[in-house]
């Protein structure tokens, strides 16, 4: 209920007038906006807000499609063989351009050459939580961990999930720890498990945990980014917690299929800035525990996905990741 109150709120009409087109025709027809997992889910709710406001930007319908599968790797398929006419765009994720390309032992595309970076909307930090009964802090969770090899398990949303790579990220960044990993189909089993004690830890994001968490089900230790997050600002940071440099998310780009005209792309990229600098898009965004990325342009998107693909290489490599 409360991602539909907050999804309702960011919606509406754009207090500034559409951007002016000149001599382009571009748009002038609807443009799909692909997600790349089901309807419902953080990309989703993220995608329909952005494909509102830039609908009032452009002058012109973008529809959301759903296209889900492969994790997300289908979806990112259906954009990369789309004509280059800025009629396809996709919601790019950290499955897709980030995981997917080195996870997979035959990657269905390329993450840099088939795709025409545009936007980027917003970062969503995972926090690190457990049962009730572990230690209150994460060092002490870890110290835990280390004089107590192999006893201890951890849960994520499946092999090569994001949630797995994190902790895999987080094994690496504290010097180790000998804990089993339990894949299961999909976060919400782990947070099910965590709560009754089957495990003892995992990961995901706010959106499902923080009530939990405020009803005493699980104990969220720290907000997996460099600042603490507005709606649970007494949270602190894995940073802060003593992990060093740590930061996991998963994230939404916008981009299109590789060759897209520079004017298509100058229109959708002046269209995107003008939604980022919208006071209610961030208001929404840090509603959903989400942290904007308002300065965004084709460049910096494009060094972005550069940077993650970098930071999630190795830790794929090192824990034998390999989806076929």
């Amino acid at each position: 209920m409360k991602r539909r109150h907050l999804l309702a709120a960011g919606l509406g009409a754009l207090a500034t007038p559409a951007i002016v087109r000149a001599n382009t025709k571009y748009p002038d027809r609807t443009i799909r906006l692909i997600v790349p997992f089901p309807a419902g889910g953080a990309t989703d709710i993220v995608g329909r807000m952005f494909a509102d406001k830039l609908t009032h930007q452009l002058g012109q319908t973008v529809i959301i499609e759903n296209k889900s599968g492969a994790a997300g790797s289908i979806g990112a398929m259906e954009v990369k063989s789309a004509k280059p006419d800025g009629y396809t765009l996709l919601v790019a994720t950290s499955s897709t351009h980030a995981i997917n390309p080195t996870a997979f032992v035959h990657p269905p595309y390329d993450p840099i050459k088939d795709f025409t970076p545009i936007s980027s909307v917003c970062v969503n930090p995972l926090v690190f939580f457990t049962n009730p009964a572990l230690p209150p802090s994460i060092m002490e969770v870890v110290q835990l961990m280390k004089k107590n090899p192999g006893k201890y398990s951890y849960g994520s949303a499946g092999v090569g999930s994001i949630i797995h790579l994190a902790a895999e990220y987080l094994k690496r960044s504290v010097g180790g720890m000998d804990v089993v990993h339990v894949p299961y189909k999909g976060g919400a089993p782990a947070i099910q498990d965590t709560i009754a004690g089957n495990i003892a830890w995992s990961m995901e994001t706010f959106s499902t945990t923080l009530p939990l968490h405020r009803a005493g089900k699980l104990r969220i230790l720290a907000f997996c980014h460099s600042k603490r997050a507005g709606i649970a600002p007494e949270i602190p940071t894995m940073i802060e917690a003593g992990v060093k440099d740590y930061e996991a998310y998963t994230f939404s780009l916008i981009l299109g299929p590789a060759g897209l005209p520079p004017d298509v792309v100058d229109t959708l990229d002046k269209a995107s800035r003008q939604v980022m600098a919208d006071p209610t898009t961030s208001k929404f965004l840090e509603g959903n525990a989400a942290i904007p990325m308002p300065d965004t342009t084709p460049e910096r998107t494009a060094q972005f996905i550069k940077d993650e693909l970098a930071k999630w290489a190795p830790i794929i490599r090192d824990a034998n990741v390999k989806i076929a």
